[in-house]
């Protein structure tokens, strides 16, 4: 019983948030190991999607211009205008210029096989984002903020070490056939590295979340209608549109989910804490987020 409980997500994520907001010390010291994990998320995840899948340009076309609308159009389009209603501080603003530049989270592919979605369109809609970003994120950057503001080579380097990286080792273990092997891993694997990299910026962006109580109110209503309320307005909107599940399921999370980590980082970087504060609050609405359609969905598939 009590292994069960270490290992099911949805108590580890939700764990995360406790720590990190009771106890955020140990984060410099997880801080490291960040992106390391996230490589490993993304080349398990990565390992179910095979050849065969990726072998149409036509069928990568698609999902990859999906994946672009969703997070730059819709995502980014509803980040900026709910902000630009609500928010009235000028460091909040900021931030969420930056969470709007920023492209989808890596979560996306392994959130997405969490509900059953469709792995390959999740893969090539999230690398074709991030392809654009290059160009959206210094645009978005400059045409609110007044100056470029992201680097293109940093973003280069993400996309190398999480999209790239990991698709390339994945290959290398399904042809090795060591993916059998660690099928049984997998699970725990994942689930406990999104443990270490929720607790990290949480913990990180600890004093912001304590020094500031009140300043999270706009911040929080920002956060919740552009994860939740979006991503209940993209499920119904798709479901009436008769996309299939895997599909939407996806096209969910690509018009829900910002690459928060990113996002925090720039903003603590190049601004300061409070600039950080809307990054912060999409970690903590995310989390939140997927353990509520975790549990629906085990509710649905009878688990």
């Amino acid at each position: 019983m009590l292994k069960q409980i270490f290992f099911n997500r949805e108590f580890l994520l939700v764990l995360a948030l406790v720590l990190g907001v009771v106890e955020g010390k140990t984060s410099q010291y997880t801080a490291p190991l960040v992106l390391p994990l996230l490589g490993i998320v993304m080349t398990l995840s990565t390992m179910l999607i095979s050849g065969r899948e990726l072998r149409s340009l036509r069928t990568l076309m698609a999902p990859a211009l999906w994946g672009i609308v969703m997070n730059y159009v819709i995502l980014s389009g509803a980040t900026l205008v709910t902000a630009a209603v609500i928010i009235r501080d000028q460091d909040l603003w900021t931030g969420f210029v930056i969470l709007a530049a920023v492209p989808p989270a890596v979560a996306v592919i392994p959130f997405t096989d969490f509900l059953r979605g469709d792995h390959s369109y999740a893969l090539i809609g999230t690398a074709g984002a991030y392809l654009a970003g290059l160009f959206f994120m210094p645009g978005i950057a400059v045409a609110f903020l007044g100056s470029a503001v992201v680097q293109p080579t940093r973003l280069l380097s993400i996309i190398i070490s999480l999209i790239v990286a990991p698709f390339l080792v994945s290959r290398l273990l399904l042809w090795l056939k060591w993916d059998r092997r660690i099928q049984s891993f997998r699970g725990p694997i994942t689930n406990w590295s999104f443990f270490v990299v929720t607790y990290t910026i949480v913990g990180s962006n600890r004093p912001i979340i304590l020094e500031n109580p009140l300043g999270l109110a706009p911040v929080l209503v920002v956060a919740i209608f552009t994860i939740i309320c979006l991503g209940l307005i993209v499920e119904y909107s798709a479901r009436w549109m008769g996309v299939n599940a895997g599909t939407w399921r996806a096209l969910m999370f690509l018009g829900t989910l910002k690459n928060y980590g990113l996002a925090g980082g720039v903003s603590l970087t190049l601004f300061g804490t409070e600039t950080a504060l809307p990054a912060t609050m999409g970690v903590v609405i995310m989390v939140l987020y997927v353990v509520l359609l975790q549990l629906r969905a085990r509710v649905s598939y009878g688990k």
